[in-house]
C-alpha cells in the first residue's frame, strides 16, 4: 500500500516552483488536493516503486495546477500547456534528484534518482526557511549569488553563508535518511 504522506514535501517543493510568488495560488492547497485525489484513487496507482508512485503523483499534481490556473483565468484549456506542465514537473524532479548526486553518475545512482528526490524534498522541508530558499534559488533555479542577494534582500556574504550551512545540514540529513531506510 502506498504511503502518500511521505510525498508531501516533494510535491510541495514542485508545486512551489510552478506557482512561484503568485498571490492567487497556494501551493499547499494544491498539494493537499493532490493527496486527497490520490487517496481516492489508490486502486489506480501504477507501479510499486517509490519512483513510479512519485511519477503518478506528479501527474495528478500537474492536472491540479492546470485546473487552478484555469480557475483564475490565467490559462485556457490547452492540452499542450497541460502536457508541458507535466514535463516541467518531471524536469524539476530530475533537477531535485541531481543536487546531491551531481558528482556520482554511475548507473546505480541514476536508477534511484527519483526516490532520492523524494527524500531530498523531505530533508529540505526540515531546513530553516532562509537556508531552504537559498538552496532552491541557487541549485534548482540556477540563480547567481548576486541575484539571490537581491531577491532575498541579504548581502552576498550572508547568502553564501546560508548556502554553506544549508548544504551541510542537507547532506547530513540525507545521510540520516539513507541510513534509516536500509
Amino acid at each position: 500500500m502506498i504511503e502518500l504522506e511521505q510525498f508531501r514535501a516533494y510535491l510541495l517543493l514542485l508545486a512551489k516552483a510552478q506557482v512561484g510568488r503568485d498571490p492567487n495560488l497556494d501551493a499547499s492547497d494544491i498539494v493537499q488536493q493532490t493527496l486527497l485525489e490520490a487517496h481516492q484513487r489508490l486502486e489506480q496507482v501504477r507501479g510499486q516503486t517509490s519512483a513510479q508512485q512519485a511519477a503518478w503523483l506528479r501527474q495528478i499534481l500537474a492536472n491540479n495546477l492546470a485546473d487552478a490556473w484555469r480557475a483564475i483565468g490565467r490559462a485556457k484549456r490547452d492540452v499542450r500547456r497541460q502536457r508541458s506542465l507535466e514535463d516541467e514537473l518531471a524536469n524539476s524532479s530530475a533537477r531535485l534528484g541531481q543536487w546531491l548526486t551531481a558528482d556520482q553518475s554511475s548507473p546505480s545512482h541514476r536508477v534511484d534518482r527519483e526516490e532520492r528526490a523524494v527524500k531530498l524534498a523531505q530533508a529540505l522541508a526540515e531546513l530553516p526557511e532562509a537556508q531552504r530558499e537559498a538552496l532552491v534559488l541557487h541549485y534548482w533555479q540556477g540563480c547567481t549569488l548576486a541575484q539571490m542577494s537581491q531577491q532575498m534582500q541579504k548581502t552576498p556574504v550572508a547568502v553564501a553563508g546560508l548556502l554553506k550551512r544549508g548544504l551541510k545540514s542537507l547532506r547530513a540529513r540525507m545521510s540520516e535518511l539513507d541510513s534509516s531506510h536500509i
